[in-house]
């Protein structure tokens, strides 16, 4: 495409707005930011843009500007909002700041094998990245992990191979993607403010198989995920592989007596199986994570790397704070953060690493209903504490479904909540429990992000320890 004098409109600041602008502005497009909001960290930004040559326009993410030939948009706009009526209207094409990416890539540009699903994400993209690197290959992980893929594909240092997470938002604004390999991990209700519906949610996340070369990684456990694999158009030769937790089957990774071992990428696939790693190299061997490694190892090697490397990968990896992280013992009680259990998926799957607990959870639901997890997750439950704006919704499910569990509620969403929790928490536990915190809930009704919620629980149990 023919940047030069392109009138492009950016939808919003932030870590991919202001990358995107300033690419485009770079490729000699006539580029004009637009973003909602007008506070003293939008005006900060938009004054850098503006010493560039970029036209920001604060206070105003609805109307579009005159002569607009494409919208490039942050993920996380909404498909309803006013701007992108006007620009159906107006026959405008909308593209997010993956779409971008990708387009821009040049001749012999890295392939991508892309992860999705609604939780594990990180985990998975940061092993399959080190995985990579551990088999000598030139590599990032890149997308919604922190790192702009613009940033990657436009940069000096080039790569073999990109290890991309993308989000539902993402995968809705990227119609051309087209990745050597991907995987969908799971799927379970979020973001369906956002979606509408939960049809629509997972048709997002299915856009991630459109046009795979070699492979298609589907959880066995998830019967949706495969679904997703059955209806998307590939490239010829590719293959539908699987991961279970359970003796895989052929075209399947899996788990056999404590060994990773994989079954599709053998010759004879019917009749053998080869060892990668052991359930021990995984860091932290709970089952979800054990799932991560493995849907990043099919990815790997469908890449064509050798087994050892993926054994090497898994041992270098360690997790991003906040995802079960373990932050003290205090008087036989061990404390888990895992604040990033920001949906109720998330937090099912930290409940089920963990018995007896005492569970510290609430924020905001996003229309989640909390039945099915109280459900699964009662028989752990020693005690609960709640916390956040719809802490409620949770209350009532436990009245519903495990009506005999103490429950404490904290009736406050100010930040010194967290602090409260943990000393409610710390009264109901006994030696050998866990106390959980794993909200099940966003954090922005009473933290910036899970990051800073996650702190604040470490803070609290840190501060408890001392007092013991």
């Amino acid at each position: 495409m023919n940047w030069q004098g392109k009138r492009v409109t950016v939808a919003g600041l932030g870590i991919s707005g202001i990358p995107a602008a300033r690419v485009l502005h770079g490729l000699g497009a006539v580029v004009t930011v637009v973003n909602d909001k007008d506070d003293e960290r939008a005006r900060a930004q938009a004054a850098e843009l503006e010493k560039l040559g970029v036209t920001v326009r604060l206070g105003d993410g609805a109307t579009l500007p005159e002569a607009t030939e494409l919208i490039v948009t942050a993920p996380g706009w909404q498909p309803d909002k006013p701007l992108f009526t006007a620009a159906a209207a107006a026959g405008v094409e909308i593209w997010g700041d993956v779409e971008l990416a990708w387009r821009l890539r040049g001749p012999g540009a890295a392939p991508w094998l892309a992860v999705t699903g609604t939780n594990g994400k990180t985990t998975t993209v940061r092993m399959l990245a080190s995985i990579l690197a551990a088999a000598g290959l030139r590599t990032a992980a890149v997308g919604n992990i922190g790192v702009s893929l613009l940033d990657a594909i436009t940069g000096e240092e080039t790569y073999d191979v990109l290890a991309v997470e993308l989000s539902s938002y993402q995968l809705h604004w990227a119609p051309s993607l087209r990745a050597h390999s991907a995987a969908v991990l799971n799927l379970a209700p979020d973001h369906l403010d956002w979606h509408g519906s939960m049809a629509a949610y997972a048709a997002d996340k299915g856009r991630v198989y459109e046009g795979n070369t070699v492979a298609c990684v589907y959880n066995a456990a998830d019967p949706a995920t495969e679904d997703l694999v059955r209806a998307a158009d590939v490239e010829e030769g590719c293959r539908a592989i699987g991961f279970t937790l359970g003796t895989p089957g052929p075209s399947q990774l899996g788990v056999v007596d404590g060994i990773l071992v994989d079954r599709a990428f053998v010759e004879n696939r019917r009749e053998q199986a080869q060892e990668l790693a052991q359930v021990s190299d995984v860091n932290p061997p709970a089952p979800h994570n054990i799932a991560n490694a493995l849907a990043a190892a099919a990815l790997a090697r469908a890449y064509g790397v050798e087994p050892a490397a993926v054994r090497d990968g898994l041992r270098a990896f360690h997790p991003d704070p906040h995802r079960i992280e373990r932050v003290a013992e205090i008087g036989g009680v061990t404390y888990i953060d895992d604040s990033k259990a920001t949906n109720t998926h998330a937090a099912e799957a930290s409940l089920a690493a963990y018995d007896p607990i005492v569970w510290i959870a609430g924020g905001l639901a996003k229309g989640a209903s909390f039945d099915d997890l109280v459900t699964a997750s009662a028989k752990r439950l020693r005690g609960v504490v709640l916390i956040g704006a719809d802490r409620a919704l949770i209350r009532e499910a436990l009245a519903r479904h495990a009506p005999k569990v103490p429950v404490v509620d904290l009736d406050r969403t100010d930040t010194g909540a967290m602090s409260a929790a943990v000393r409610e928490a710390g009264r109901l536990a006994r030696p050998g429990d866990t106390v959980l915190m794993a909200p099940a809930c966003a954090s922005m009704d009473m933290f910036v992000n899970y990051n800073k919620r996650g702190e604040a629980f470490a803070d609290a149990v840190h501060a408890l320890d001392e007092q013991a």
